[in-house]
Parts: structure tokens; C-alpha cells; sequence
């Protein structure tokens, strides 16, 4: 049984608009709230997993204002004043940023966990034990802990840490790589040194917060007088004033990047292994290949219908919940109906269908974004 520490604090980042599950994802109705792989929602996986290890009342969820209603109505048990939805998206460092601040205040014996809110995770014994090693590492000083994923391809879609051994409980990050191409991404995977950027971060609330007024001192301030209104009344005014004016940039440009530029015992940010069966379901191929490891269907083919007929068929993902699907001669498709749209594709395309809400925004067709 893992002990669930007094000072943690879960922060799932809930924001993005999944634009890579399009035409299932909308504005209204992210990837992080459909239940892509069970009953539950991605976001109610999340929350699920992280509850043997914090108390609800010390969940923060931040999201944007056109997905706040449904968190709140998929997640009731989540103080409501501990959903905070950005007036506008300004990435993750803003995000979690916020949430440092807000607890520094409040505990400034904080620990947080910055989490996504669109993963899976298999082996939840593994997944507790992990997460409780980098809360004890993040409390022992100025620590920053990343999961890191063992890699098992070339992925260019993920960013990558460089980890080498140096800690006493985990590897030393040496440096921070975003999106390699597929000859770097190979070489990573070849030096047998690298691992896939999780997305998943702790840190004490005040190892965060200095982090953020030593690399990013004009947001930091903006957040620090956001946090200083939170509880009263004038929160919503000032957040909805202030925040827009914090950069747009992410934690791992913001923070990760740079602190691990300076290299050797002073980075301080360490990498932990993970074995416990992730996957972040980035797209309808991802999808496809993980309920394949689940399902073993025939002929690799993932159907989602009210009736199915397949001949000389292989490796296709539909999803037509209330139609009668027949596939005859094809191979490697990506097929998504949703009544009012339809997605054709390839599997090795499918990392694409994010240009198709590019499109739409620019055309304005807002009624299928």
C-alpha cells in the first residue's frame, strides 16, 4: 500500500482541444473527456489513478472555459474553486505556474505533480510506486523529476530527455530534446540513453515558483499577483485581465530546457525510468495499436459499429457506433464518422488530422471544431 504523503498536491493539465482525434474531439468536448478506452473518460482515469496518492480536496485541474462545465460535471468530487479554466490557453508553463503560486501560498510545503489529462497507464502498482520515488526526490531539495519513457521506436512526435547515471535514486538529465527527426529520434533510440518525455513533472511548489521568477520574471510576477487574488472575489477580474498577458510557452522551453543547459551536478532535474505501461493515445493510430494490444482481433481490424461485415480486410480503425460497417479490400485505414463529419485516412497519416482543425478555424466553420 503506498503512503499517501500530506504535501502532495496532483495539478492535470486538462486544456488542449485533441485536435489530432478530430472530428470525436471538439472545442466542447476534448479527447480528455471522451472514454476513448473503457467506461471512463480519460480525465476520470486520470483523477482515478492519482487518488491513492492525494486526498480530492488537493486536486487541481486546469482547463479552458469551454471544457470547464463537463470537468466539473465528470469530476464532482473536485473542489470547484480547484478547476480553474483559462480565459485564454497560454500553454503549460502559465498553467502550472498558477498553481505553484496558488500553493506556495497556501502550503509552502507543497509538493506537485503536473500531470496530463489524456493517458493511460497499465500496471498502477508500478505507476504509485514511481510517482511516490519522485515526491521524495522532489521534496529533498531543489529537485525537478521527469518520467521518462523507455522508448520503444523512433517516435518523432515526442520530445526526448538525454539521462545519465548521477543521482542517487534516479539518472541525471543532461539535456532536453523537442520532436527530433526520424534519424535523430533513431540515434537516440540506438545510444540506449534517451527516453520519451512523459509530460509528467514533480517539483516543490518552491523549487517551481523560483524556477519561474528566474526564467520567465514577467510572467512570474503576473501569476504572482493572480495567486495573491485567489479565494476573493476580485480572482475572477484580475485572472481574467492578467493572464492573457503571460508568454505562451511551455515548461519544458520555459524551465526544463534551460536548466538543464547548465549541465552537470548543478541542473538538478532527474530522470525516472518507467515501466508501468504508457501510452498517451496521440492520435487514432496510437489508439488503434493499443486496443490491438488489448483486443487481439482478427486481422488487426478495431471496428466500432452497430454491425460489421469484413472480406480481405487488415489493419483498419472504424468508428461508425451507429451504422452497419462492411470493409472489403482495404488495409491500414482510419475511418471516423460522427454524423456530421467524416474522416477518411492512413494509419501513417493519421498524425495529420490536426490540419483539418487548422482548415476549419481559418474557414470558420466553428460548428465542427
Amino acid at each position: 500500500m503506498v503512503k499517501k504523503p500530506s504535501n502532495f498536491y496532483p495539478v492535470i493539465v486538462a486544456g488542449g482541444r485533441g485536435t489530432r482525434f478530430w472530428p470525436l474531439s471538439r472545442k466542447r468536448r476534448a479527447k480528455q473527456l471522451l472514454a476513448l478506452d473503457g467506461k471512463r473518460s480519460m480525465i476520470q482515469q486520470t483523477v482515478a489513478r492519482l487518488l491513492p496518492l492525494a486526498p480530492s480536496r488537493q486536486f487541481w485541474i486546469i482547463t479552458n472555459q469551454h471544457l470547464e462545465r463537463e470537468i466539473r460535471k465528470q469530476l464532482p468530487q473536485i473542489h470547484r474553486p480547484q478547476i480553474i479554466a483559462e480565459p485564454i490557453g497560454r500553454n503549460t508553463a502559465p498553467a502550472i505556474g498558477l498553481a505553484a503560486f496558488v500553493l506556495m501560498r497556501k502550503d509552502p510545503n507543497a509538493i506537485i505533480g503536473m500531470f496530463p489529462a489524456d493517458h493511460v497507464i497499465d500496471d498502477l502498482k508500478s505507476f504509485h510506486s514511481t510517482i511516490y520515488k519522485g515526491i521524495e526526490i522532489a521534496a529533498a531539495g531543489d529537485n525537478i523529476v521527469v518520467i521518462g519513457i523507455p522508448p520503444t521506436r523512433p517516435e518523432t512526435g515526442y520530445g526526448y530527455i538525454e539521462a545519465v547515471p548521477g543521482g542517487i535514486k534516479a539518472l541525471r538529465v543532461r539535456r532536453f530534446t523537442e520532436k527530433p527527426d526520424a534519424t535523430r529520434a533513431a540515434a537516440f533510440i540506438a545510444s540506449g540513453n534517451y527516453f520519451w518525455n512523459s509530460g509528467m513533472f514533480l517539483w516543490s511548489a518552491r523549487t517551481l515558483t523560483k524556477a519561474l521568477i528566474e526564467h520567465l520574471p514577467k510572467t512570474a510576477a503576473i501569476l504572482q499577483q493572480i495567486a495573491a487574488a485567489f479565494g476573493r472575489q476580485s480572482f475572477a477580474s484580475a485572472f481574467q485581465k492578467l493572464y492573457p498577458k503571460c508568454e505562451n510557452i511551455s515548461i519544458d522551453y520555459a524551465v526544463l530546457e534551460p536548466r538543464s543547459a547548465r549541465g552537470g551536478r548543478e541542473s538538478r532535474i532527474f530522470c525516472l525510468p518507467a515501466s508501468f505501461g504508457w501510452n498517451d493515445l496521440g492520435s487514432w493510430t496510437a489508439l488503434h495499436e493499443y486496443q490491438l494490444s488489448r483486443l487481439h482481433p482478427p486481422d488487426d481490424n478495431i471496428i466500432s459499429s452497430a454491425g460489421m461485415y469484413t472480406l480481405s480486410s487488415s489493419g483498419n480503425y472504424v468508428s461508425a457506433p451507429a451504422k452497419f460497417v462492411a470493409t472489403i479490400g482495404v488495409a491500414n485505414l482510419v475511418v471516423v464518422d460522427t454524423g456530421d463529419a467524416l474522416l477518411i485516412t492512413t494509419r501513417d497519416q493519421a498524425q495529420n488530422v490536426g490540419k483539418v482543425v487548422q482548415y476549419l478555424d481559418q474557414k470558420k466553420l466553428g460548428k465542427l471544431t
